[in-house]
């Protein structure tokens, strides 16, 4: 078993707006550093930071791509453009692919389209869960003793089949896999 899986390629909705949100940001701080007049009392450098700031804003987002996942010794590794995001799973009990997993979420803290769905979301089906997203259709549930997380490989049910196949018997006891 390849302990690495890709990250799914990005969905439609991922694609749009990740499209729509850089465009929008694009165009503010071109808009602002050469359409918004300059201030007398504002410094230059104050006018440039402004106008930057939509492009930090942008790159920040692109560091937090999802480009794949580990799962090793209990512990999500969820790889990042330039680092490795380390989840402590404890003991899981059920890992189920669910294409409707996000519906109806709700963001608590995190990123919610752009680039990826990354952070902390809650809905009435799942309660407060953890994503590293890429596409909602291809997207795996891992419940676990501690915490709840979503993520979207890119062959769900080749992770799901391998993740049960690395179970230890008395460990898959009592852990449900569902397709």
């Amino acid at each position: 078993m390849d302990p690495r899986y890709p990250a799914a390629p990005w969905g439609g909705f991922l694609k749009g707006i990740s499209v729509a949100v850089t465009l929008l940001l694009l165009g503010i701080s071109l808009l602002l550093a050469f359409v918004t007049p300059i201030h007398a009392h504002a410094p230059p450098s104050l006018h440039r930071a402004v106008s930057a700031l939509p492009l930090i804003i942008l790159l920040a987002a692109a560091l937090f791509v999802v480009r794949g996942y580990e799962l090793r010794d209990g512990v999500l590794q969820v790889y990042r453009l330039c680092w490795v995001t380390r989840v402590a799973l404890g003991e899981l009990r059920e890992a189920t692919i669910d294409p409707q997993a996000g519906s109806g979420s709700l963001r608590l803290v995190g990123n919610g389209g752009l680039f990826s769905f990354s952070g902390w979301f809650r809905n009435a089906k799942l309660g407060r869960y953890r994503a590293f997203v890429t596409d909602w259709q291809q997207a795996v549930v891992l419940r676990t003793s501690t915490c709840t997380v979503v993520l979207s490989p890119a062959n769900p049910a080749g992770f799901v089949r391998d993740l049960q196949a690395s179970r230890t018997p008395e460990r898959k006891q009592g852990t449900k896999v569902r397709r």
